[in-house]
Parts: C-alpha cells; structure tokens; sequence
C-alpha cells in the first residue's frame, strides 16, 4: 500500500451532506444545558443542594420568622393607628409625619446622638487599652485577661442597679471620693448636665468584649514586622503607629459598626437609672419609643419610630462602610 493510500484509508469518513465533527466539541452529554446556556444540575447536585438547605433551615425559619416578618408587620403597622387592643385603622404616612413634627422625638434623637458621639470613640479606646493590657507577656495574664473581662459579664440592668448605689449623693463611692479634691455632694442623676455622662461612663464597664476582639486582632499580627521595626530603631510608639493601629483597622471597624448599633438602640440604663429624666435629659430614642408602645398604647407611632430606626441604621452602617475604604488596611496577611 501506497503512503497516499494510507493516508487516505486514516482519514474519516462521512456521510453525503454531513458536516464533519469538530474535534473541539466537547462530549454529548456536556450540550444538556438550559434556556439560556445554564448546564442543568445533576442527580446528585440536587440532592446535595436538598441536604445542604435541610441542615440551613433552622436558621433561615429563624430569619423568616424572628427578622423578615417583624420587619414587614412593622412597616404595615407603621402606616395605621393601632393601639394593640382594637382593628387597626388605616391612615397612610400621617405616623410618619407627626414623628417629623414631635419634639420629644427631636430631643430623643439628640440625646441618643450625643451618647453616641461620645460614647463609641471613648468605648473604642478604653477597649484597646484592655487589650495591649491583655496581650502583655507576663505569668499572670491569664488572670489579668479574666479580671478586666469580669464586668462585661455583668447584665446591664444589674450594673444600673449597683450605679444607682455608687453615684448616691449621702453615701455613694463617686461622691465620697470627689469630696477628696474638695467637689460638693452632688445627685448626679438628678442634674441634666451629669445624667447623660454617668450614663456613658457606665457602659464603658462593658468594653470587655470589644477588648477580646482587639486582643485576637493584635495576636494576628505577625511578630516579624516589630522585629523587624525594633532592628530599624522604632521605639513602641512608632511601633503602634506604623504597624498596631493600620493592622487593627479592620478590627476596629468592627468594634465601629457594634458600638454604633448599640448606641443608637441604648434603653436599659435609662430606663432603671433616670426613666428619661430629670427634664428629658436621657429620653433616649429606644425609651421614647418604648412609651409610645407599651405605656401610651400607640403602636403605629411606634412602629413608625422603628422603621425610621432601622432606615436611619441601615444608612449610617452604609455611610461607615463606605468611608471605611480610606483608613481600612486588608493588604497584610497573618503570619
């Protein structure tokens, strides 16, 4: 046989009319695709799809049933006046309206604004302190760690409680030891001026679980880079600046987005220590809603004061998020 009988006998025959296959084309089965060039699931991706979201159901009957629906109810119940006890009645945006109109909603906001300028940065820093407190390399850190964590295990009310005993104007600690540099008994709950900063000073007791944070953020930090600083002559203050506070960034955007959460939702100190007072001083948004709710009997209006919470929330957490991409270092790996 010829060398062109052979190649001619190698190549592949068709039938008349039949364009020949491309050897690119990839096997039949790979061509099963949707509508739209989707590949359709297998047997077995559906079941484990099925496995997958019958291990995930409880969380999402959870969010279904204890976020979307209290969402959704309240913004229904936000656009009527209801007072829990009869048909709620519907009367549009009006609820909205008159929470733009109500000064005690403008003086809640203020108040609740202020514990929140002041307490969130001072609770950041405080919340540091503990944790370089908590990462030295002593024998007794351990016991340090649990001493500085103890009053954050404390429950709000209770801690409200012992600092009504604490700033008592006859016989409380505060008092007593500012009578040392010559201050006058003063009731400081009792004073619009004193209320808010006894209140703010108060909810730095629970800066522990902030610190415990901090504290996995600097052990992440890899040792090499302040071996490396201390051979090049940084001292411990050039050490934090340059490496500590940009490495911490992301931890402390987080401690930022809690501690905002939590301040704009404060009630609890308020509500045991001062009931708002004196003179509106702590009627902080939470408080006042609470009031409308369970004390004046106007769901709607409160309903109302939730959504613009949430709306007000959801804004501010967007607005740090965004601004967050200038001063947020992810770039350092740990070691």
């Amino acid at each position: 046989m010829s060398a062109s009988d052979s190649i001619a006998a190698a190549r592949p025959t068709h039938s008349r009319g039949a364009p020949p296959r491309s050897v690119a084309a990839g096997p039949p089965q790979e061509k099963a695709r949707g509508g739209r060039g989707r590949r359709r699931m297998s047997g077995r991706e559906k079941r484990n799809l099925r496995t997958g979201l019958l291990f995930i159901s409880p969380w999402i009957i959870g969010v279904a049933a204890f976020v979307i629906y209290p969402l959704v109810y309240s913004f229904g119940i936000s656009l009527t006046q209801y007072s829990g006890m009869q048909s709620p009645t519907f009367i549009g945006l009006q609820n909205y309206i008159a929470a733009f109109l109500d000064p005690l909603v403008r003086t809640s906001v203020g108040n609740t604004v202020y514990y929140m300028l002041i307490s969130v940065p001072l609770g950041l820093v405080v919340a540091l302190l503990l944790a370089l407190a908590m990462n030295r390399n002593v024998r007794e850190v351990a016991v340090y760690r649990t001493l500085l964590y103890l009053p954050s295990l404390i429950p709000m009310f209770a801690m409200s409680f012992i600092f009504i005993v604490f700033v008592n104007p006859q016989f409380g600690i505060v008092n007593q030891f500012l009578g040392i540099f010559g201050m006058p008994d003063t009731n400081l709950l009792g004073e619009p001026r004193y209320a808010k900063i006894v209140i703010i000073l108060m909810s730095q007791l629970a800066a522990g679980n902030a610190a415990l944070i901090y504290l996995a953020g600097l052990r992440n930090i890899p040792a090499t880079l302040y071996e490396a600083a201390r051979i090049d002559g940084a001292g411990r203050m050039k050490q934090f600046s340059a490496i500590t506070l940009p490495l911490l960034t992301p931890t402390i955007l987080f401690n930022l987005i809690t501690g905002v959460s939590g301040a704009m939702m404060v009630f609890t100190e308020a509500y045991i220590m001062t009931d708002g007072g004196p003179d509106n001083a702590t009627l902080f948004y939470m408080l006042y809603l609470y009031r409308n709710a369970f004390s004046y009997g106007q769901l709607g209006f409160a309903s109302a004061l939730a959504v613009l919470l949430f709306l007000f929330g959801m804004l501010l957490a967007g607005l740090i998020y965004w601004l967050s991409r200038r001063f947020v270092n992810y770039d350092v790996a740990a070691g």
